[in-house]
């Protein structure tokens, strides 16, 4: 049985905001264009670039003096965007998959469980493991953890496994988080 988790979004990957012509207030700038590179005055580099009907893009603001190219803010602003989105695509988002399992699980339940995680790792998610213990079966944690220990154990047969969050018991549910390496 699988546990459904949310998608907690894709990462958030952030245009940045680059100041441009009369908004750079540093007094002189570093400028990079096709013909000249070198240290001049905001106001004389502003010039420089309406003179070629371009625009001053302040692009590496933390440098000293900053550095500011000379092109046009529409086709720079344009390719900045198509670079965030060619991230986008590449960033994967790992999920956390369930695998419940009981304190009576059978041998070959056991095994349709191993089958659901194999599945999960080699798409690459991470599986957390889920018992839910009822009545007096709180009474025998340690029989419990056994069986998450031989569910760990029959996956490391097959996969390199970490277990990247130990057994703990929360609410009479004992949980542990596995991932492949």
């Amino acid at each position: 049985m699988r546990i459904h988790r949310h998608r907690r979004g894709q990462p958030k990957f952030a245009i940045p905001q680059f100041k441009v012509n009369e908004q750079i207030k540093s007094p002189e700038v570093r400028l990079v264009s096709d013909d000249f590179i070198g240290v001049l005055p905001t106001s004389e580099a502003i010039a420089k670039a309406r003179e070629q009907g371009m625009d001053l893009i302040e692009v590496s603001p933390k440098a000293e003096p900053p550095v500011c190219k000379v092109m046009e803010y529409g086709t720079f602003k344009y390719q900045k965007e198509k670079e965030i989105k060619k991230q986008r695509a590449q960033s994967k988002e790992v999920e956390l998959k369930g695998i419940r399992l009981s304190f009576r699980i059978g041998e070959n339940d056991m095994q349709v469980r191993a089958n659901q995680a194999k599945a999960f790792f080699e798409k690459g998610h991470k599986v957390k493991i889920e018992m839910q213990l009822r009545g007096r079966e709180r009474e025998h944690k340690d029989r419990a953890c056994q069986i998450i220990n031989n569910f760990i154990d029959m996956m490391r047969k097959d996969f390199k496994v970490r277990v990247e969050s130990e057994i703990q018991m929360q609410n009479g549910r004992l949980q542990a988080i596995i991932a492949p390496q």
